[in-house]
């Protein structure tokens, strides 16, 4: 299992980004740009370029990933430093680099310009920490190694970190469904926090642990197969052999089975075949040609 937390982990974005005030500059950039650079910008709430340069240098400061930090100062309500450093006209920038001032600019820049001064500033500071990123790839990896249990292990580590990662929660439920703990992942899968429920991961975990309840009842493969064989008509048998074929690790074929279903009588059964063929396509990735295929073939039938 990979061990985690040995580097430390990225400040969330709220800390990135504060309203600073005289009484509390020096915590805020001077001590602060110590250990991450610091963009100061001073601004007033009567600035008209102020409002445009604002939200552009948030946005580059964001997505610096926690590389910089920016803070916003009030000239009207902070005059004390802004006075020290003798701005005379706002928007006025700087930016600290453990402990002293390494560059700014006045005015309100183009967007691509600011882009480029924050990601200067940033490359003055630490790497930003991909050591999240790094364990999610490693125990994605293990599930493709058929090591779910370790996988298991390291996406459940990831959590602990980063509660509200959807990579890691989807990994953890796919997990225990390699593990064959439909029960398990279902768990998780409710347990996740509200915010990232409708994150396409998470909607592909639930498709998939409705197919794994599916394959718990699929009736034997043969026996179906040689049922559709004698009664071609049999809508009920041949939508069990496509819940069976998927249940034995065989989505094309699946697909192929609901496709014929649904040719042959789309709206059996409340247009089963096209709701189960959907679900087969949220569970796999958008780009797998299983689906790409599948959902052309399906537009097919439909519109002919």
């Amino acid at each position: 299992m990979l061990e985690l937390g040995t580097t430390p982990s990225a400040p969330a974005a709220a800390d990135m980004i504060v309203d600073g005030t005289d009484a509390t500059f020096m915590q805020d950039v001077i001590e602060a740009s110590q250990t991450v650079p610091v963009i100061v910008d001073f601004w007033a709430p009567w600035c008209g370029p102020c409002k445009t340069l604002g939200p552009a240098i948030e946005a580059a400061v964001t997505a610096a990933g926690g590389r910089v930090k920016l803070v916003k100062i009030d000239v009207d309500a902070n005059p004390g430093y802004a006075g020290q450093l003798r701005v005379q006209s706002i928007p006025t920038v700087f930016a600290f680099h453990q402990g002293q001032p390494v560059d700014g600019f006045q005015g309100a820049l183009p967007p691509s310009e600011i882009q480029a001064f924050v990601d200067k500033i940033a490359a003055m500071g630490p790497e930003a920490d991909n050591g999240l990123a790094d364990a999610i790839e490693a125990a994605e990896q293990m599930l493709t190694d058929g090591e779910a249990a370790d996988a298991a292990e390291t996406f459940a580590a990831i959590l602990q970190e980063d509660p509200a990662n959807a990579a890691a929660y989807a990994g953890l439920v796919r997990s225990y469904l390699a593990l064959d703990d439909v029960d398990q992942a279902e768990a998780v899968l409710n347990g996740a926090p509200a915010e990232i429920s409708t994150d396409a991961l998470l909607e592909a975990a639930h498709a998939q642990v409705t197919l794994a309840r599916e394959a718990q009842n699929a009736g034997p493969l043969a026996e179906l197969a040689a049922s559709v064989d004698a009664n071609p008509d049999d809508h009920q048998a041949r939508f069990d052999l496509a819940v069976a074929q998927h249940a034995g690790g065989d989505a094309e074929t699946a697909v192929a089975t609901l496709l014929e279903l649904f040719r042959r009588d789309r709206e059996w059964n409340d247009g089963a075949a096209r709701a189960q063929l959907f679900k087969i396509f949220d569970a796999l990735a958008a780009n797998d040609p299983i689906v790409l295929n599948g959902r052309r073939k399906l537009s097919s039938l439909i519109f002919a």
